[in-house]
């Protein structure tokens, strides 16, 4: 049975292969730069819009407060709804979903003192 060698010869790489690697991947760091960019600033044209939206509606004298804040429980509570929204296949099924905080309880399956270095040091 043949062996398949595999081997990395650098001297195979040529001027050409560098500058269209490093040119590939300047592009993708400064595509994920400018998305990461646009998503943290993203909340900024929202409220502009809203403020434009009201504004056109004719509240344009009033100063309208936009923030909003939801708690943790309600975003699991929408993020439920749409779950069973778009999941939902068939009528006949019945979902039943329970939120609640779960304390850490004590559990051996988690517990770092049944660790593999304690059991192998009393072999």
């Amino acid at each position: 049975m043949k062996t398949l060698s595999i081997t990395f010869d650098p001297s195979l790489i040529d001027h050409y292969t560098l500058v269209i690697a490093i040119t590939g991947y300047c592009i993708v760091l400064i595509a994920l730069a400018i998305m990461a960019y646009f998503f943290t600033r993203l909340h900024t044209l929202q409220d502009f819009l809203s403020k434009r939206r009201i504004s056109e509606k004719g509240n344009s004298g009033k100063e309208v407060q936009l923030k909003v804040t939801m708690t943790g429980e309600e975003n699991a509570a929408i993020a439920a709804a749409l779950y069973l929204f778009f999941s939902e296949l068939h009528d006949e099924e019945k979902y039943v979903m329970t939120i609640r905080k779960v304390s850490k309880t004590y559990s051996p399956w988690s517990s770092k003192i049944y660790g593999i270095w304690n059991t192998m040091k009393h072999w």
